[in-house]
């Protein structure tokens, strides 16, 4: 089965579905730094490296050459203006992140799409913005007489297995009209309990990087031997991996990193700290999952992302173990940039599950 992955990113979506069989066969991609981790990890893929707009007005994207279509339009670009009547909403330029998806799946007609996003999106202006994107979708009109068929889920990441507290919003969409989500669901989370008996199982921060050696300057490491299910899951046949460096912080963040413990926070150093987060220089718990990691988790300002026991936030390398990215998967450009590509990534574990239950509906 054929898929398109639609602002696609480093390609957490497209690696789980690619463990799932499926064959990505292109991806769209507009930053060309992050374009160039998708494009070393997924050899196989077409890369399309430009602007939504100009890949949906181009026609390269064409009528039936793909099964299912995937990807999160990002929710910055969604405005109210014109919302009460969607044909003003789809129109309005601020939507065009969403306008341009919804154009390629019109154009592409898949079996199933399937649209990631936040889960605050659901409560955007009263919720008009999520309904407005719900009846955009199953609007006669703008298919030309065969909408889609939805059903929407609130996901968390620790439910499949990957140590991290991320909840995500998944909207499916079927031309055929949609089963019983409920039987399936369930099936399918048999089916990977079957050939994986501890996928489901709760994961911790030490579940997922207590095996990690120090960090290394240039981020290489010897390849070290797992100890948990999750991390043999995960575990690269290689004889080193990537991407294990730390960032350096100024003595000043190494001194109040030293103050707080496992579970504190900023609230136990008494001084003012320049932060809007509030969980800024959290300590992660061993035994416990990590909270959602976002693009600044090489900052300790930015959250709870403190190593366990170390005074430094976490490695990229830790990052995209708490994220289900396998030990194999390497990641490029700056720093700045591989910080977006893991936080802003879909969670692979949850991206295989969601693909097998497509393979169900379909």
């Amino acid at each position: 089965m054929r898929a398109i992955d639609l602002f696609a990113g480093c390609g957490g979506l497209s690696l789980g579905f690619r463990q799932a069989g499926f064959q990505i066969t292109r991806a769209v991609e507009f930053d060309p730094a992050i374009a160039e981790t998708y494009r070393r990890n997924h050899p196989g893929t077409e890369l399309i490296v430009d602007d939504i707009r100009n890949v949906d007005s181009s026609g390269a994207l064409r009528p039936g050459e793909a099964d299912i279509i995937i990807g999160g339009p990002p929710c910055q670009g969604f405005s109210m203006a014109g919302a009460r009547i969607r044909r003003g909403f789809i129109d309005d330029p601020r939507n065009y992140l969403f306008k341009h998806y919804f154009n390629v799946v019109r154009s592409v007609r898949p079996r199933v799409f399937l649209m990631e996003n936040v889960k605050g999106m659901m409560t955007m202006q009263g919720g008009r913005i999520f309904e407005e994107i719900l009846g955009t979708f199953s609007d006669p009109e703008l298919l030309e007489g065969a909408p889609y068929h939805l059903t929407h889920r609130v996901l968390r990441a620790t439910d499949f297995g990957v140590p991290q507290k991320r909840e995500r919003l998944v909207i499916l969409g079927t031309l055929e009209p949609m089963p019983e989500l409920d039987p399936l669901w369930e099936e399918t989370a048999e089916e990977i309990r079957a050939e994986c008996p501890a996928f489901f199982d709760a994961v911790t921060v030490r579940d997922a990087i207590g095996n990690m050696p120090p960090t290394t300057p240039g981020g290489e490491i010897g390849n070290p031997t797992p100890e948990t299910a999750y991390q043999r899951y995960l575990a690269s046949p290689g004889e080193t991996i990537m991407n294990h460096t730390s960032t350096h912080h100024s003595a000043l963040a190494v001194d109040r990193m030293r103050r707080v413990a496992a579970g504190e926070n900023f609230t136990v150093l008494e001084e003012r700290i320049n932060s809007v987060h509030s969980g800024a220089y959290g300590r992660l718990i061993w035994d416990a999952p990590a909270p959602t990691v976002t693009t600044r988790f090489d900052t300790p300002a930015g959250g709870r992302f403190i190593h366990p026991e170390e005074d430094r936030t976490i490695s990229p390398r830790e990052a995209a173990r708490l994220q289900s990215f396998p030990d194999g998967f390497t990641f490029y450009g700056p720093r700045t940039t591989i910080c977006r590509e893991i936080g802003n990534a879909v969670p692979p574990k949850m991206a295989y599950f969601l693909a097998r239950l497509i393979k169900k509906l379909i």
